[in-house]
């Protein structure tokens, strides 16, 4: 049997494959023989470049129908999918694409002189450009393809996507994920969150992290629903389209910001099924207040680059602020300490077993072998707890982790780009809590004797280099940083001595 990831999603697919797959809010609408037909295209125009079968395609590009058909097209054509974040600057895509080094890669047209010069020294020979306006290069040239494509013979271990996720020490690794864990994990969650006949999913999240790629749009497709795509999260959009859809899906951030509308309550969700929250911690208050002003219950769960989704709040039955629920069907979860399973309500360091944990990082057979155990279980780096119901709540990480309005944000890439300021001594880069991002990343800055900088200046500085989400939204200058005696940073002590800082957003 062909364990194609695309040739489970069209067994899936509507017996009326006119029906609407797809609707836009600009008013375009994509059947399920669309989707089929582009990414046939597309998988032919790919295949017919001869590449390797192992071979990477890397994309960067905004949302769009045709961003999602060409991730379709990649693995139905039996190659390995790479997206990377539209935010990322020279220094990041040179890392990523000297790292991967696909053999296709596909940009926004906006984008193409930089990243094309980037991925010509880095070998790959073929660069094709994708708009948000269903223009570029790649639909230029497969819409000269046939529209049928049998899906590539692919095994369950076989390799699907690569998606970079980072450790503390600055160094990205590629999580290996097969198309055995995503179909395991859409089987899973699509029976665990009810999907039903009817289904509308409002998708407002980006296509190039796990939630808005792997969990939202994989569920869809799977349940053979119809998405409202809409190209980024806008509150008022999102107000305008629920009343059409069943199930939303966000990170805290959309909820905070939803609930800032006045016009937002019980009317706007009356034809909602299910809200799901994750990526990052949703605040108690935020989760009460939603509840109190829609009605609704928000669903919170827990996944990773390397597992996608492991935890979940159950669909039926009680879904408790301040947890991430259950482990999912199939998934074993432990919380351990010093080598051993903690006793219920202590806390200790996650582990994960599953047909959903990664096959390892890319090339980093050493550091895969690190992260897992002698009995196979994955250290997720997170720490948690589990309470007498079984449910786990995470109460920190191992690792100095930010996740800012969803993302992963990492200290030391930003403490490395201040540290190579002029008049910058050292710094400390940590996250602190914020109303909107849930955390937000400040820095911490001592400076050169005689040197003279401003806050303004290194967050310039920041914005010229990284991607916005990964800028400080303050800098603050101290003397020093504090030490222990081995002459470790205790980020702790800055935590508690900066925590106050957004404190008086939370009362706008």
């Amino acid at each position: 049997m062909n364990a194609n990831l695309y040739a489970l999603f069209a067994s899936r697919f509507p017996q009326d494959r006119s029906a609407c797959c797809i609707e836009t809010h600009d008013g375009l609408f994509y059947t399920w023989d669309d989707i089929d037909r582009a990414s046939a295209r597309i998988a032919n125009l790919l295949a017919g470049l001869n590449l390797p079968s192992d071979s990477r395609i890397a994309v960067q590009v905004e949302k769009s129908p045709e961003a999602l058909i060409l991730y379709l097209a990649t693995i139905r054509a039996g190659y390995v999918y790479l997206p990377l974040n539209t935010a990322y600057r020279v220094s990041e895509m040179e890392y990523f694409i000297g790292d991967a080094e696909p053999a296709v890669v596909v940009c926004s047209p906006a984008n193409f002189g930089w990243v094309s010069k980037i991925a010509f020294q880095s070998g790959t020979r073929h660069v094709f450009t994708l708009g948000e306006r269903r223009d570029g290069s790649l639909l230029a040239r497969a819409a000269h393809q046939s529209d049928s494509f049998e899906p590539v013979e692919k095994q369950p271990d076989d390799l699907a996507v690569i998606l970079y996720t980072s450790g503390t020490t600055g160094r990205s690794k590629g999580a290996m994920l097969t198309h055995g864990n995503l179909a395991s994990n859409a089987k899973v969650l699509q029976e665990y969150w009810r999907w039903q006949d009817g289904d509308v999913l409002l998708h407002a999240l980006p296509l190039f992290h796990i939630h808005g790629l792997l969990v939202a749009s994989h569920g869809a497709l799977l349940n053979g629903s119809k998405m409202i795509f809409l190209p980024k999260f806008d509150a008022g959009q999102v107000m305008q389209y629920l009343p059409r859809s069943t199930i939303f899906m966000g990170v805290p951030t959309y909820y905070v910001r939803l609930l800032a509308d006045p016009a937002f309550g019980k009317e706007v969700c009356a034809n909602m099924r299910l809200f799901v929250s994750g990526s990052a911690p949703l605040l108690l208050d935020t989760f009460n207040e939603f509840i109190r002003r829609t009605g609704h219950t928000i669903l919170e769960r827990y996944g990773m680059s390397e597992t996608v989704m492991l935890v979940s709040n159950p669909y039926d039955g009680p879904r408790v602020g301040g947890t991430v629920g259950l482990p999912l069907p199939g998934v074993s979860v432990r919380v351990t300490k010093d080598g051993r399973e903690c006793a219920t309500g202590d806390i200790g360091n996650i582990e994960v077993r599953g047909p959903n944990v990664f096959k390892g990082y890319w090339r980093m057979p050493e550091k895969t072998a690190e992260e897992f155990t002698a009995d196979g279980y994955f250290k997720t780096g997170d720490v948690g707890r589990f309470d007498a119901n079984g449910y786990l709540s995470i109460v920190g990480r191992s690792k100095d982790l930010i996740i800012s309005g969803g993302y992963n944000v990492y200290p030391k890439e930003i403490e490395s780009l201040l540290d190579d300021v002029d008049g910058v001594a050292e710094s400390a880069v940590i996250g602190l809590p914020h109303p909107d991002f849930g955390e937000a990343v400040v820095a911490a800055v001592v400076v050169r004797l005689g040197a003279v900088l401003t806050e303004a200046a290194l967050i310039a500085h920041a914005k010229a280099s990284i991607a916005n989400y990964k800028v400080p939204k303050r800098i603050f200058f101290v003397s020093e940083l504090p030490r222990n005696t081995m002459g470790k940073v205790q980020k702790n002590l800055l935590r508690e001595q900066f925590k106050d800082t957004f404190q008086a957003l939370a009362a706008i």
